[in-house]
Formats: structure tokens, sequence, C-alpha cells
């Protein structure tokens, strides 16, 4: 493992009540920017005269995208101050938006849309950031208000793109999304605390940290195994359920994929509630009620194969619980990484989320290659099989005691040098 500087003082003094609560909203907003090509991908179609299933190509680039801004970007916030690169990869962010908003073929506009999801990884420089500035005890509970803004902007992404794309067409919400992006640069450049970075290896060193973290801890890769399958699942459940929704069975617009998004985003709720659970129960415990859920959720997901007033209510409430899986796990996750090593949260994020969007990626992609080939029946196995993956790392996992998983290691993150200004 390469020599880190290593400057810390108490995490509580960086991170008091309220900061927590726009640093999640800027999770939501940032996050957003990856998902809602999801709801909109008909439209794009329509517009360029591609196949839907061509037009979902946007979605999974702009994942893979993310995936590699995680690997390539996010290991620079043990590396960098975290403030100026925060606000640099906001601004980039919002041109390349700008650019997918005014793309005029789709070739231009996978590329921006890649370059979208490599700048767009915000959030996963924020959650470690507030993981090491706050104190061990309340360490669950800020990860779930963070996590509950990530999971919210995910979900209401596609009620924010189904509705706008259906009244305004399919480059409107490219381009409200670049203002606001450019809006939280500025925000958040005024209001984030200035810390001296944790390390100072070279770049190529903090990649090859990462793939090792992955190679050597083990909570870190089972960490990785829960999310890359549950995550897998609701991405191919998402980008699939546009297609069926817009599709000959219920004939309706993406307006109506962003009403089903506003009911699965109720599960947002549940991320802070999620983080006390872990801080009692243990990570593990709360992964094993997120496998439940998501295999109950491919389930009632089934029923949409019904069509009608039936089918929706079973998309709902299938969306809803596989919403919850995801979200609640997410937090379990990432608790788990961050009470390892202080000094190489960015790196051991940077390993979790990577694999996790590939995952994601992949997800969409299966999602919908199986929607096409086999239907919505097709689609619910996907997600049934990818979350008996995950059930299986549970088991080969086997059980830990709540007290190795609830007792974070005392935090590392540097001791911020101003406040905010």
């Amino acid at each position: 493992m390469s020599q880190n500087t290593s400057l810390v003082s108490p995490a509580s003094v960086g991170l008091g009540r309220r900061l927590p609560l726009l640093m999640a909203l800027a999770c939501g907003v940032t996050v957003a920017n990856a998902y809602f090509p999801q709801a909109i991908t008909p439209l794009i179609a329509q517009s360029f005269g591609v196949s839907p299933a061509t037009a979902a190509t946007l979605a999974t680039v702009t994942q893979l995208g993310y995936a590699a801004g995680i690997f390539l970007l996010v290991p620079l916030g043990d590396r960098l101050p975290r403030r100026p690169l925060i606000t640099v990869l906001l601004a980039v962010t919002s041109l390349a938006l700008v650019a997918a908003g005014l793309a005029p073929a789709t070739g231009l506009l996978l590329a921006a849309g890649t370059l979208v999801g490599l700048a767009t990884v915000v959030p996963q420089i924020l959650l470690p950031m507030a993981a090491g500035l706050v104190e061990p005890e309340r360490r669950g509970s800020v990860i779930g208000t963070l996590q509950a803004g990530l999971i919210g902007g995910i979900l209401l992404a596609r009620a924010f793109g189904g509705v706008l794309g259906e009244h305004l067409g399919w480059r409107a919400p490219y381009l409200i999304a670049a203002a606001l992006t450019a809006l939280l640069a500025v925000a958040l450049g005024l209001v984030l605390p200035t810390a001296t970075p944790a390390a100072r290896d070279r770049y190529a060193t903090l990649l090859a940290d990462t793939l090792r973290l992955l190679r050597t801890e083990n909570e870190l890769r089972r960490s990785v195994l829960f999310q890359v399958t549950v995550f897998g699942g609701f991405s191919a459940a998402w980008t699939a359920v546009a297609l069926l929704i817009t599709g000959p069975r219920y004939d309706m617009g993406t307006q109506a994929v962003g009403v089903l998004a506003l009911v699965g985003a109720g599960s947002m709720f549940f991320a802070p509630a999620a983080g006390r659970w872990v801080d009692r129960y243990g990570a593990d415990r709360v992964n094993q009620w997120c496998i439940a859920g998501a295999l109950a959720a491919a389930a009632v997901l089934t029923a949409g194969s019904l069509g009608g007033p039936a089918g929706m209510v079973g998309l709902a409430a299938g969306l809803l619980l596989i919403d919850v899986a995801v979200q609640c796990g997410q937090v379990a996750n990432q608790a788990r990484i961050f009470a390892l090593r202080p000094e190489v949260h960015s790196r051991l994020n940077t390993g979790y989320m990577t694999c996790s969007f590939l995952g994601a990626g992949a997800g969409s992609w299966l999602g919908a290659r199986a929607y096409t080939h086999l239907g919505w029946t097709g689609v619910c196995a996907l997600i049934a099989l990818a979350v008996a993956l995950s059930l299986a790392t549970y088991l080969m996992g086997g059980r830990k005691p709540p007290a190795d998983q609830g007792a974070p290691a005392p935090t590392a993150e540097p001791q911020p040098t101003t406040g905010p200004r």
C-alpha cells in the first residue's frame, strides 16, 4: 500500500447539522444527470428516427461513463483539496449537459452523455468527505442523509426527465439540468469547508491502490458483490419500464414513467432510518433485509405484464420495493467500507462505486435486451436472477456480529483549516 501523509484531528469539528442537508441536495441534483435520460429515451428515438433499444444505449453509456469517472476521478479526493475539485467537476458537467441538449445527431449526443457521466461524480467525493468529517457514532446517520439525497435524485430524475420531455421536448431536461448544476458549483464553492488532502501519492499510485484495495479488503469485496447484483437488477427494471410503459401494452407517454418515479421516490425517506439500523444492527443484517425486499420486488413486478390499472399498481409497488432495497443496501454497504481505513476513504469508495455502476450499466443493457427478446416477464426473471446472486453472496459470506460492523474505526480525515466561505 502506498505511503500517505496523515493529518487528523477529531472529525466532529468539521461537519455541523445543516451542511449534510445541502450536501444531500447536491448529491441528488448531480446524480440525477446520469439518470433522467432513462425516461426520455423513447422521445430521443422518435426525434432521431432510431429504435428504442438504440436510444436506450444513451442510458448505458452515461452510466458506464459514470463508472469510469468514479475510477479515474474520485481517488483525487484523497490527493487534491476537495472543494475546488468539486467545483471544477460541476462546471464540466454543466458544459457537457449543454452540449447534449444541443446535439444535432445521436453520435454527438452519446459522446456528450458519456462526458456527463464521467464528470458527474461529485456525490462520490462528497460521501467520503462527510464520513470523515463526522464523529463515528453519527456516521451511519449522516451517510443515510446523503444517500437519501442520492437515491432521491436517481428516482426524481425520471419524473424530471419524463414530465419535461413530454411537454417541452427531450432537450429541455438537459438544458435545465445544466443551469441547476452551474448553480450548485457556485453554492458548494462558497460553503464547503477547506481540508488538507490526506495523501500526496502520485495519481497512478492512487489508481493502483484502488485495485489493490479491491483485492485485499474482504469487507469491500462483500459490499461490492451485494451492490452490483441488486443495483444491476434495479437498473434493468428502470430501463425496461420506460419501454414497457410507452409500448403497445400501455401506450402511454414518458410522463407516465415520471409518475411511477414519483411513487418510487418515497423510498428516499428510508435512507436515514437505514443508517440508524446499520448503527444498531450492523450492515449484514440490513443487507439481508434488502435482499428479501428485492426478491419480493421481482415477483411483484411480474404483474406489470397484465396491463391496465392492475398492471400499473403492480409496477408501482414492485418499483417502490426495489428502490427501497437498493437505497438501504447502499447505506449498509458504504457504512461498512467507511468503517475500514479512514486515510483511503476516497479510494475505498472509488472501488466500490466503480463496480456498482459497471453493474448498473450492465443491468441497463441487459434489461433493454431482455425486454426486446423476452418481454417484461423476461426482465423480471433477470432481476430475480441478479438478486439470487446477491443472496448467494450473503450465504457464502456468513453472518457477521453487529459489533464487528457497528463500531466504526476512528476517523482520520483532516480537520478543516478554514470555515465555510
